[in-house]
């Protein structure tokens, strides 16, 4: 069984997923549409697409398109997931899902009354570290766990830049000043992709910036936003907690690991930096470094990655680590490139999998809230200086 796909958006990251979906033998054509005619042209050509649509509206309106994938702008998902949904459309999103809980409730409902497919591409559910503290929570390494801590340390200086004002276009700065807490996904869906609980309420604080560039700058800020660094406690389900840095703003070499985790239990621990991981219990400490490293598939200076900026090329030539469990992949992923900790080929996968055989996604339209929805309500609590705030729940996904 196969299914056609129309990617919405031909900007710097759907190019790596188009190449994905067109090979994966699920998919029998891929289509392209973006506000700008040209690049979706352009795609079409590198890749080798089936052909592009002028606009969303005619790709919804076609028999030919059976599925789309979202790649636009951040705050943009919410309102094309919703219209995809309407038109009959399994969806694929990148993150995060929305930027409001009417959004993700709206989503959820859809979902519910359509029966379709959902799924958010959230690269973190198989970032290799949450992969290994995933199997060995399954495997009750850990004892109890009851603290975790996610990161995601991306310097604007990095890459940042460069993608906003290729997004953006002469208005960039106001789109740059996105609200770090609004694009949670990496921190919070590594630590929830493992730990298998969710967050009941939170407490947060943000720094407001001091570059004085007119980004993160309140009176240019679509957003209203000038926070560029945020940090949230978590309390979870069952008890616990777990804490979340989104830094924009930081010291640190968010090319080689911009997500990293830490995973604390009453009998072991699991502590991940930017080169070094490390297994502990009470009798020592393993080294697993090279357990949890991608092997590079892609050279950085690749063509493909030219309209790339050089700090951001990293998230695209990452190969497969040790702990990635390859075997159900489709054979031509074997020599293809993947990408963010070895997560691109899973998620493109999971997607054309749920579709063709009516099943659950892994970061399916309920888990998706449980990763986005903390931050959400974590960027109101940092607006009123840190007061806890409850965190809603629509509860899992019903069995199909």
């Amino acid at each position: 069984m196969t299914f056609s796909l129309g990617i919405v958006g031909a900007g710097q990251f759907s190019g790596q997923f188009a190449r994905l979906f067109m090979a994966h033998p699920g998919v029998s054509d891929v289509y392209v549409t973006d506000l700008l005619p040209e690049r979706a042209e352009r795609l079409t050509a590198a890749e080798g697409l089936t052909g592009t649509f002028p606009t969303y509206e005619a790709m919804l309106e076609s028999r030919a398109v059976d599925a789309v994938a979202v790649f636009t702008q951040r705050w943009t998902h919410a309102p094309l997931v919703l219209q995809g949904l309407a038109a009959g459309k399994h969806v694929y999103s990148a993150v995060p899902m929305a930027i409001s809980t009417q959004e993700i409730a709206e989503i959820i409902d859809m979902v519910k009354a359509t029966g379709l497919t959902y799924m958010m591409g959230e690269t973190s559910q198989y970032h290799p570290a949450t992969v290994h503290a995933r199997n060995r929570i399954a495997e009750g390494a850990f004892g109890r766990l009851f603290y975790a801590e996610g990161d995601y340390v991306h310097d604007m200086d990095l890459g940042f830049y460069e993608a906003y004002q290729y997004s953006g276009g002469e208005g960039w700065k106001a789109t740059a000043s996105y609200p770090p807490l609004l694009y949670p996904t990496h921190s919070v869906g590594g630590v929830l992709g493992a730990w298998q609980t969710h967050a009941v309420s939170v407490s947060a604080l943000g720094v407001v910036d001091e570059r004085g560039d007119g980004v993160f700058d309140r009176s240019v800020s679509q957003f209203d936003n000038d926070v560029s660094n945020a940090t949230a406690l978590f309390e979870v389900a069952g008890g616990g907690s777990f804490r979340t840095n989104e830094f924009r703003r930081v010291g640190y070499p968010s090319h080689i690991r911009e997500s990293r985790f830490r995973f604390f239990g009453t009998e072991a621990s699991m502590e991940q930096l930017a080169t070094v991981a490390l297994w502990q219990d009470k009798n020592g400490v393993e080294d697993i470094s090279e357990l949890l490293e991608p092997k590079p598939t892609t050279s950085p200076d690749d063509p493909s990655l030219q309209h790339v900026a050089p700090e951001l090329r990293a998230a695209f030539t990452s190969g497969s680590a040790p702990v990635h469990d390859r075997a159900r992949l489709p054979r031509a992923y074997d020599r293809m490139s993947n990408g963010h900790e070895g997560s691109h080929h899973f998620l493109a996968d999971d997607f054309v999998t749920a579709v063709n055989s009516r099943t659950l996604p892994s970061v399916n339209a309920w888990i998706a809230a449980r990763y986005t929805l903390p931050g959400i309500v974590a960027h109101e609590s940092a607006r009123q200086g840190g007061t806890r705030l409850e965190i809603p729940d629509f509860g899992d996904a019903p069995q199909l």
